[in-house]
């Protein structure tokens, strides 16, 4: 699959996936892409943290109810760490690239996910997921993909009209 059509066929997966496991050389390529995304002043800001255990995915899908939660194969959650240079902090432009780039290799492998920041956000999530995961107080949890084979077809949600969003000066 060319890049452009990873691109066009990413979409945002909410529903069940088939009960397959993920072999681990495909996490690590996923996690290896998203490691190599841009990172500003190379801070390397973002880390991840692959969860497989049946229990811990059962109590993350318990936090945050979805048919993708509920039935995932893999969570993976991505956390970030304040670091500053310059008196500038890259945090959340790093998680939020190094996600992008994890959902693109996940399509371009045959996968689907989902990117559950607003969920992640509600009603203190975040933070049960940290301690759920016994994650070091320097990490912040940002979100969480879950992600697998999807039983149904993954579909792209419309775009507003390039005119719509591109203006050229």
């Amino acid at each position: 699959m060319d890049f452009f059509e990873v691109v066009n066929r990413r979409g945002s997966y909410r529903d069940k996936f088939e009960q397959k496991a993920v072999p681990d050389k495909d996490i690590r390529k996923i996690l290896d892409a998203a490691i190599k995304a841009p990172s500003g002043y190379n801070l390397q800001t973002t880390s991840f943290v692959v969860v497989t255990d049946p229990r811990l995915r059962s109590e993350i899908g318990e936090l945050m109810p979805s048919e993708a939660t509920k039935t995932a194969p893999v969570i993976l959650v991505v956390t970030s760490e304040h670091v500053e240079a310059d008196g500038l902090c890259f945090e959340i432009e790093d998680y939020a690239s190094a996600t992008e780039t994890m959902l693109l290799a996940i399509t371009a492998m045959g996968y689907a996910g989902v990117w559950m920041d607003g969920d992640t956000k509600l009603d203190g999530n975040f933070e049960k997921i940290k301690k759920l995961l016994a994650l070091p107080a320097e990490q912040t949890v940002r979100t969480i993909v879950p992600m697998g084979v999807p039983e149904k077809e993954v579909k792209q949600n419309t775009r507003k009209a390039f005119e719509e969003r591109v203006t050229y000066r």
